[in-house]
């Protein structure tokens, strides 16, 4: 069984990393894209939710819904990473989230932090300084938009993380994956029927495969590991999405990380690592 979990995590992480792949593929805006990656899990959810017989809203639903409230946030700056700046760059900067996860664990969880945990949280930040060393202080510079907008994606994903944790045992996977993704289905509607251009045929089809690739299919992989492997490794292992989102990224769409990129994303990967083998 752990090997199959193992292979469970790695799939999921790999299919996670043609994310930016999807994206880069629509001809519509970040909110055309947030709604059919938001509404087609609710969708394919919520009839998994109703076969299991388990009512809709239970619990302490309402913080789960203020977690999908930040979900619509974090979701559209996530697309709007991917459209301005390369897949390399969006994807290290977004996994800066570990590091906010960390601190937010201190503040709000009251979890000890180290003097280790401290210096590795400064080499963090030192490559977020050296990623944006190459860049321009302006919104005229779609890089530095892109890479802020994963910037702001990993500091809200990793608040929602705190809040998923303390709930994770009150809820199913699907349950979890469901309430993620409902207000994101509902608050992007409006902007999905009446944005220009409006999607074509191609973005349709590329968005249900979207959907379900990413939105239900890696998640469920990553939870059927999170069940038969501790949560450290299974952490570890999700950094094959890194991995596998530079390398789409250079054979598919030609993209190569920059030297500031690539010493600064060395150093928010090493610490990100490091940070959870000490977990």
């Amino acid at each position: 069984m752990k090997e199959r979990a193992y292979l469970a995590v790695i799939t999921g992480a790999f299919i996670g990393g043609l994310g930016g792949v999807f994206i880069k593929c629509f001809t519509i805006p970040a909110t055309s894209i947030a709604w059919i990656r938001t509404f087609i899990p609710c969708l394919v959810l919520a009839f998994f939710i109703h076969q299991q017989g388990l009512p809709f809203f239970r619990g302490n639903y309402k913080v789960m819904l203020g977690a999908s409230a930040l979900n619509v946030i974090r979701i559209y700056l996530f697309m709007t990473a991917f459209i301005y700046t390369s897949i390399s760059s969006g994807i290290v900067i977004f996994y800066t989230w570990p590091i906010f996860a960390t601190i937010f664990g201190v503040l709000f969880l009251k979890e000890k932090i180290s003097l280790k945990q401290i210096l590795l949280l400064a080499l963090s930040f030192a490559g977020i300084i050296i990623a944006y060393s190459e860049q321009t202080f302006s919104f005229e510079n779609k890089d530095f938009i892109g890479m802020s907008a994963a910037l702001g994606s990993a500091f809200i994903y990793a608040l929602m993380v705190i809040i998923f944790k303390t709930e994770s045992k009150n809820y199913t996977p699907d349950e979890s994956i469901f309430y993620q993704n409902l207000l994101g289905a509902l608050v992007f509607l409006p902007f999905f029927v009446f944005n220009e251009p409006a999607p074509t045929l191609f973005d349709i089809q590329i968005g249900i495969i979207y959907g379900v690739l990413i939105g239900v299919l890696a998640f469920r992989l990553f939870f059927f590991g999170l069940k038969h492997l501790p949560a450290s490794r299974v952490s570890m292992l999700t950094y094959s999405e890194v991995i596998s989102a530079i390398l789409l990224g250079f054979f598919v769409l030609g993209e190569v990380l920059s030297f500031s990129m690539l010493i600064g994303g060395s150093c928010i990967i090493l610490s990100t690592i490091l940070l959870r083998l000490g977990s």
